[in-house]
């Protein structure tokens, strides 16, 4: 089977879901503020837990429009070549 966000999507919502959410999501920002744009495998490094669960973590937090996929990769490419960056607010 090949990865699916909206499979793995629920699983987002159950207390080790939100707990590993949040560390992805903190994670993210984290290196985005000190570099400009993280690539996947940074972001999701370190982190436990199934690789389709971290993935849909990140796919979410563009879902919810705080991270922006700008990969060049020619789609499908690679997941952990995916590259993103802050998300620029409604109205800034």
């Amino acid at each position: 089977m090949a990865y699916d966000y909206e499979r793995e999507k629920p699983n987002l919502f159950t207390d080790e879901g939100q707990r590993m959410f949040l560390r992805i999501r903190d994670r993210a920002h984290e290196l985005i503020l000190a570099a400009g744009a993280a690539r996947m495998q940074e972001i999701i490094r370190g982190n436990s837990g199934e690789l389709w669960e971290m993935l849909a973590c990140v796919d979410r937090l563009v879902e919810l429009g705080e991270l922006r996929e700008i990969t060049l990769l020619p789609q499908p490419g690679p997941m952990q070549y995916r590259v993103f960056v802050r998300a620029a607010k409604e109205g800034a």
